[in-house]
């Protein structure tokens, strides 16, 4: 592990906020944004960030917050992680770029062998890396058609897969993400998944339930995937029910159907293990990386079978900057960074500190419906007390509440009822707990 940035101190232990949340110069910069930008990108929250360092972000302002975001997810090993800020700087200083489908180099190849050696399984693997998550979901897509001859693909209701034109039709939600941008991609069908708080089903019946709606609606002979997150992200850190994810994975197994693992979000110690496939002792055929790959530089990967990556003709698969060289040398940074498995002990330590704490919520107020996740991934779900009905406006409520008060939340969930957190594995507990009393706060607030 890295040694500490210096705003990364573990004694620092509050946000500190100089000025109202946003302060004047980002309120000054969000009025030149709103001339230049288009309203589409939105944002959250409009404080704009000058520095960052370890589970700690400073605004324009001076003011300085706990996140527990992280990029959703990207920094997972700390905001400017100097392990991989020195790599990157490193590299700079020698090739910044050579396309790696015309004249190649070493880091591609090495941090291909290191997601041999770390993704599920002992079979022979090959990877590609390209730009960013939903570049992966597409080039897998590609691969799974390319290898099986088949054209549909089948993605699990509550599932978030990227904001391309393809991702769009795999995701749940169409608002804001797919309202208005059809037509969709065809061949593109959603089917149930196991959410045990809303379905209440075991994971043999969720399996059972989702494995029908496959035979019926597509058939087999005409499946080339089924795509799963291991947890779900922006579906709501849903968790599914013991035993279904291998069950539906045996069910691909004996169809010729590529399972696709999407550990865009669950991936790289995110969970206390490598990849969040480990928890459900899934091997999946291929294994989507990004986010965390590369502590912030852009870089995405898609890992998977030898048989299955290479059905693709060469020149079927690449792109301009996809394995940039600089993203590469900050991913072998990573890597090295969570091969001596401290911070797989943290997202452990993280996850029982976080989950206790949650559960202690859920004790004293009703609308905590329920909490889950694994590791360094845990939500609660607000629901009307007593139901699984979920409660309209509260996530969003207690976010604002939380940035009011220098702590970053991100919401989550089908109908936004979710509270998610994605801290960097450098918080501490002492951190989580200042945390975990403004969302207390917060939630006595709601009544």
């Amino acid at each position: 592990m890295s040694l500490p940035g210096p705003f990364s101190d573990t004694a620092l232990v509050e946000p500190r906020l100089r000025t109202e949340v946003p302060g004047p110069r980002s309120r000054a910069l969000h009025e030149q944004r709103l001339r230049v930008v288009p309203r589409g990108v939105g944002s959250v929250l409009p404080v704009y960030i000058e520095h960052a360092d370890g589970p700690w972000v400073t605004d324009v302002d001076g003011n300085r917050f706990l996140d527990l975001g992280s990029g959703i997810g990207v920094t997972t090993i700390g905001h400017t992680n100097r392990a991989a800020v020195n790599a990157a700087t490193a590299q700079l200083d020698r090739v910044t770029h050579t396309l790696f489908t015309v004249t190649p180099y070493e880091g591609y190849v090495r941090l291909a062998e290191q997601l041999a050696a770390r993704t599920p399984g002992d079979h022979e693997k090959r990877t590609m890396f390209a730009n960013s998550g939903a570049e992966a979901v597409e080039n897998a897509v590609k691969i799974a058609r390319r290898h099986t001859g088949r054209r549909a693909v089948a993605a699990l209701d509550h599932a978030f897969h990227g904001r391309t034109t393809l991702a769009l039709a795999m995701n749940h939600k169409a608002v804001p993400y797919g309202a208005g941008f059809g037509p969709f991609a065809p061949d593109v069908h959603r089917v149930p998944n196991s959410y045990p708080y809303r379905d209440g089903l075991s994971g043999a019946d969720a399996a059972a339930r989702t494995i029908a709606y496959l035979e019926q609606r597509i058939g087999a002979d005409d499946l080339a995937a089924v795509i799963s997150e291991p947890i779900q992200g922006e579906g709501g850190f849903v968790v599914s029910a013991p035993g279904y994810l291998p069950a539906l994975q045996e069910w691909c197994t004996q169809h010729g159907v590529v399972f696709i693992a999407d550990e865009i979000q669950t991936g790289l110690g995110r969970t206390g293990t490598w990849f969040a496939s480990e928890h459900f002792d899934l091997v999946p055929d291929l294994v989507l990386t990004a986010k965390g790959i590369a502590a912030g530089l852009p870089l995405a990967g898609v890992t998977g079978r030898a048989e299955i990556m290479d059905a693709p003709d060469p020149g079927g698969l690449g792109g301009t900057f996809g394995g940039n060289p600089v993203s590469i040398a900050a991913a072998l940074a990573v890597f090295e960074e969570l091969g001596d498995g401290d911070y797989f002990e943290d997202a452990v330590r993280i996850g029982a500190h976080l989950g206790t704490r949650l559960r202690e919520l859920s004790a004293r107020h009703p609308v905590v419906g329920d909490v889950r996740g694994i590791g360094a991934m845990q939500a609660f779900e607000l629901s009307s007390p007593g139901t699984t009905q979920p409660l309209p406006g509260a996530a969003s409520a207690i976010a604002e509440f939380a940035a009011q008060r220098g702590i970053l939340l991100l919401t989550a969930g089908s109908d936004g009822n979710v509270i998610r957190f994605l801290p960097t594995l450098t918080t501490t507990d002492a951190q989580l707990d200042v945390a975990i009393d403004v969302i207390d706060a917060a939630l006595r607030t709601l009544g």
